[in-house]
């Protein structure tokens, strides 16, 4: 399903401890960016309607129905480099990618077709 480096966990998890009351991980795929879709990592309180919760790597994930036919195999992992740290999205469904790294295409026949 979704994997997380160890990076991408610590990071998460420093991020998290900064927040108060939302203890659940959202990621999301939203219209949008350079490519079509962008990628969204927030923090939540609680599930809504039309949410899937996993545990990856011992984190409660948040994933909606429409973004999680997306991020299929989907590898997050989180870097620094001389700019700052961001997280990294590896999505084998990518067809296409913007130099950013937050915004992808995914080629629709693949979607419909559920591969």
């Amino acid at each position: 399903m979704i994997q997380l480096s160890q990076a991408a966990k610590i990071e998460i998890e420093r991020l998290k401890s900064k927040q108060k009351l939302y203890t659940l991980v959202r990621l999301a795929v939203k219209p949008g960016g350079c490519s079509d879709l962008f990628y969204d990592i927030s923090f939540a309180e609680v599930a809504q309607a039309g949410d899937r919760t996993f545990e990856i790597s011992g984190l409660q994930v948040l994933i909606d129905n429409q973004s999680l036919q997306y991020i299929n195999e989907l590898v997050l992992d989180y870097s620094e480099d001389l700019m700052g740290g961001g997280f990294r999205f590896y999505n084998p469904q990518a067809v296409a990618t913007c130099s950013c790294g937050n915004s992808f295409a995914i080629n629709q026949e693949s979607i419909v077709n559920g591969q």
